[in-house]
């Protein structure tokens, strides 16, 4: 087994599958701040526009389970060749959208076509590094994730006067297109394919009864799974926040959103380091308390620059948690089935983030702030809960 050095392929590698998650959340955080402007271009209504965050997440979510599998079988390197050049197709094809209809069609096929770069990354990564130096690693994915999630929900709603959200999604998938260029030239990075998992449907599912079945993973995917809820619940509503609340411009709204992922951009590698040397079940009750703490404030009467920086607190809470999971979910199983292990993760988390987006939206029909403080509650819970749980079960 190879060892972060931090140079030479290794390095490349990481690069090339830090992008490549940078512009998966990037494309998919796009619409988040867009769906009044989307509302107002296909003449519909912000529950049917909004449907386009389950849209994506849900689809992806499913799919999931079946590229880590897939990678499993034949090999990590030609999937996500495949992914990523369907994402660049996938991506561009949403500027020719016409009706909500269409646009919603095009989300859940991209959901579909993106689902398995992120899993498929991390299943690599525990391929290629120990479990002590994987917290590294998985840092600088999940730092380029929460890039994504920065410059994605910032450009998305900042850019829209400018050159229009079209305009947007032609100019990201031709970036996914040259990604995928660069990534076959430098092909012979990948570790060659060392197992072969010949998983069929029915093997698929029965593995992932499996995990479910004991007592570990299945707490472990809980969590995943309602932290996933919880975190794409609010953000999914964040341009409307902003919109109901200050009456901000687009631009603005973009402003006011981009301390959103700064924190895992700027301090992934070091919160990755610290989850290695003092250990995961330290960190993630930490950051289930930032995400429900910065959630009840949005509630309360804040001046704007407060407000963003709540913003902030909660995308702090996300960086203590979801990258740490990742990581402890890489140890479930051998190498053999870490692609099955860490896909249905990533169900349980998109999943999460599709249902949170539609929970959050019922919950709304009491008010923005009576949903603020319902998901503040579902936070709070959690961070009490992981405080028992996983003092027992993990290390």
């Amino acid at each position: 087994m190879e060892t972060f050095t931090g140079s030479g392929p290794n390095k490349t590698l990481l690069i090339i599958l830090g992008l490549a998650a940078f512009l998966v959340l990037f494309q998919a955080y796009l619409i988040a701040p867009l769906i009044p402007v989307l509302t107002h271009d296909f003449k519909s209504t912000d529950g049917i526009t909004g449907l386009a965050v389950p849209a994506y997440t849900i689809p992806y979510g499913l799919s999931t389970l079946f590229y880590g599998p897939l990678s499993d079988r034949f090999g990590r390197k030609p999937i996500l060749l495949i992914l990523f050049a369907l994402m660049a197709l996938s991506t561009v094809i949403i500027a020719v959208s016409q009706s909500v209809q269409i646009f919603l069609l095009i989300r859940v096929l991209t959901g579909i076509t993106t689902g398995g770069i992120v899993p498929i990354s991390i299943a690599l990564l525990g391929d290629i590094y120990p479990y002590a130096q994987r917290g590294k690693a998985l840092g600088v994915l999940y730092g380029a994730m929460a890039g994504g999630m920065t410059f994605g929900s910032t450009l998305g709603a900042y850019l829209n006067p400018v050159i229009g959200w079209r305009a947007e999604f032609i100019v990201t998938g031709g970036i996914c297109f040259m990604l995928f260029l660069w990534t076959a030239v430098k092909h012979n990075i990948f570790p060659e394919k060392q197992v072969i998992m010949k998983a069929s449907l029915k093997d698929v599912f029965g593995n992932a009864k499996m995990l479910m079945q004991q007592v570990q993973s299945r707490t472990l995917y809980l969590f995943i799974f309602l932290n996933g809820i919880f975190h794409s619940g609010v953000f999914a509503w964040l341009g409307y926040f902003f919109k109901l609340k200050y009456d901000l411009s687009d631009q603005g709204i973009g402003l006011a959103l981009l301390g959103y992922g700064v924190p895992g951009m700027i301090l992934g590698i070091s919160i990755g380091k610290a989850a290695d040397k003092y250990g995961r079940k330290k960190l993630i009750p930490i950051g289930l308390a930032f995400g429900a703490v910065s959630v009840f404030l949005l509630a309360v009467k804040l001046s704007l620059f407060m407000a963003a920086l709540a913003i902030t607190v909660l995308s702090m809470g996300y960086d203590m948690t979801q990258p740490l999971f990742a990581g402890m979910v890489t140890t479930l199983v051998d190498q053999s089935k870490r692609g099955q292990a860490v896909g249905l993760s990533s169900c349980m988390l998109f999943v999460g983030y599709g249902v949170g987006a539609l929970i959050f939206h019922w919950f709304m029909t009491w008010g923005m702030n009576a949903a603020l403080i319902a998901f503040s509650i579902i936070e709070t819970l959690l961070f009490f809960s992981s405080r028992i749980l996983f003092k027992y079960q993990w290390k």
